[in-house]
């Protein structure tokens, strides 16, 4: 099963997935995806492989998109762990929805805020101009028809936003 977590820039996807990580660290029917980036590893944010343009297009990808100017990649063994069995959690825009759907069993978890939060979030966040920042807020895509879908909305703590995101991961999953 592959979980794909989507949602607006600013809604708390990379936080309630770190917090569900440590929460099931250990657990050996989870793997928590590191996603490949065009983007420096220092820039903050998610902890992900930071890849040049050359090395990015040298690698294999189950998944890959482009979004904000840089290219973003699901690593290739995802498909392999997915096949044994394994519940694969990985973040991504929702363009590649439908083509994960069909190639892999997917349940799509849509992690959301209000958007005054995620604008506040985006600002503190600091990694993009004011420019930027209202393109991000403003963005919306739809999720393919006849996928199975859940929503987390992430407006409060941080515990309350992981407890949401783990009993979503769950039901997605199955195992409840």
């Amino acid at each position: 099963m592959l979980v794909l977590v989507v949602g607006p820039s600013g809604a708390g996807k990379d936080t309630l997935i770190e917090a569900a990580r440590r929460k099931l660290e250990g657990d050996r029917r989870w793997r928590f995806v590191r996603r490949v980036i065009t983007r420096a590893a220092s820039s903050g944010g998610e902890a992900h492989e930071a890849v040049t343009e050359a090395e990015f297009a040298q690698r294999a990808f189950a998944l890959q998109w482009e979004a904000h100017s840089l290219s973003y990649g699901i690593p290739a063994d995802v498909a392999q762990d997915v096949a044994h069995g394994i519940v694969a959690v990985a973040n991504v825009s929702r363009a590649v929805v439908a083509d994960a759907a069909q190639r892999f069993s997917v349940r799509v978890v849509e992690v959301t805020a209000p958007p005054h939060l995620r604008a506040k979030r985006l600002e503190t966040r600091g990694r993009e101009p004011s420019e930027q920042l209202a393109s991000r807020l403003r963005r919306s895509v739809p999720l393919p028809l006849g996928v199975w879908t859940t929503t987390v909305m992430n407006d409060g703590s941080v515990e309350e936003g992981a407890a949401r995101f783990l009993a979503a991961l769950s039901r997605a999953a199955g195992i409840v």
